[in-house]
């Protein structure tokens, strides 16, 4: 007489929760939704403009010049927070881009500088960027300081440094080449315009197209496992921080074009407003995620809000409230656990299933 197995029937392997895709838990589509929420906002921000200055708002020619002012109000910080964006999805932080400004502007100013013209003063700013973007990365990277640190050190050494140059004086600028940046435009559109296009550009396809960009990811993703794959964490945060410098230089020429002068005092707090912009961008200060047009999003709301509050004649303490407040909001909603949300739905799908 043969025993008899009876074999147990095979359960199939339950679906992770995690592999059931929800909208606001795709990846692809969470930095589009960020994106139209943040136009949403500017959206609103002009609505807000048309109600208080109907008057302003009816005529077609000052809404034209009005636009390419905050878009030139825009420019410099946008191109900072190309940079500061990189950094950050990175995994670091940049206190010192508004003290490398001013270094950069001021160097570039100096009597000895301006004998070798427009061209020797744009690679001199250039230059001292990526330089103090570099000693940066040495630092952070093969120093092993804390970033905020060893930045932090920086924006003090460099404004002192900037200030040691000019003998604390303001420097005028006598390249007509460089005054005429800010002050020309073509086909309609300032410079100055082009030039943040022209970054933004480049700076979208170095994140989205390249091993570069995959690697800054990775690395503010997890270092560790980054390290694991293959890709030298060290030298590629230095490559990070010496990119946020030339974002820098390129930055301080537009900015001295604008005042036509450089000084050691100018930039001041521009690393908070990149950061900021960077944040209501949907940058992660944790790294590992952000976009290049969301920072520069970020950057043209808190340019509509400065130019909403000029043209309003409200006080600057008011405006800088307002930004407080949306950057606590912005850091909140990033807190927000998706994960549980999507367990949550998970659960009652299984429930109604079964």
């Amino acid at each position: 007489m043969t025993a008899q197995t009876t074999a147990a029937p095979v359960k199939e392997p339950e679906k992770p929760a995690a592999e059931e895709r929800r909208w606001w838990r795709v990846d692809s589509t969470d930095g589009l939704w960020r994106n139209l929420a943040l136009v949403g906002v500017l959206a609103i921000l002009i609505i807000a403009g048309i109600v208080t200055k109907p008057d302003l708002y009816s005529d077609g020619t000052w809404v034209r010049n009005n636009i390419f002012t905050i878009l030139e109000l825009a420019s410099v910080i946008g191109v900072v927070t190309v940079g500061m964006t990189f950094v950050i999805i990175g995994g670091g932080i940049d206190l010192s881009v508004g003290a490398i400004i001013a270094l950069a502007g001021v160097w570039s100013t100096t009597l000895a500088t301006q004998e070798y013209g427009a061209g020797g003063m744009i690679f001199c700013a250039l230059a001292v960027g990526i330089g103090v973007g570099v000693v940066n990365g040495i630092l952070i990277s093969y120093g092993r300081l804390v970033a905020f640190i060893a930045t932090l050190a920086m924006l003090v050494a460099a404004r002192g440094l900037a200030a040691q140059i000019s003998n604390k004086q303001t420097q005028v600028s006598t390249s007509t080449f460089i005054n005429d940046i800010a002050a020309n435009d073509f086909l309609g559109v300032p410079l100055l315009v082009y030039i943040l296009a022209a970054v933004v550009a480049a700076g979208w396809v170095l994140l989205n197209r390249t091993t570069f960009g995959r690697r800054t990811v990775a690395v503010g993703g997890n270092p560790e496992a980054a390290r694991l794959a293959g890709i030298n964490v060290k030298r590629h945060t230095l490559l990070l921080y010496a990119l946020s410098g030339l974002c820098c230089g390129i930055a301080a020429v537009m900015l001295t074009s604008q005042a036509n002068s450089a000084q050691a005092a100018m930039a001041n707090l521009y690393e908070l407003d990149a950061i900021a912009a960077a944040i209501i961008g949907g940058t992660l200060l944790s790294g590992g995620r952000g976009t290049i047009i969301g920072s520069l999003l970020g950057v043209l709301v808190f340019s509509t809000i400065t130019n909403l509050f000029a043209i309003n004649n409200l006080s600057t303490e008011v405006q800088n409230m307002v930004k407080g407040g949306i950057i606590v909001l912005a850091v909140l909603i990033q807190q927000i656990q998706f994960k549980s949300l999507t367990q949550f739905f998970a659960k009652n799908s299984k429930i109604t299933t079964s």
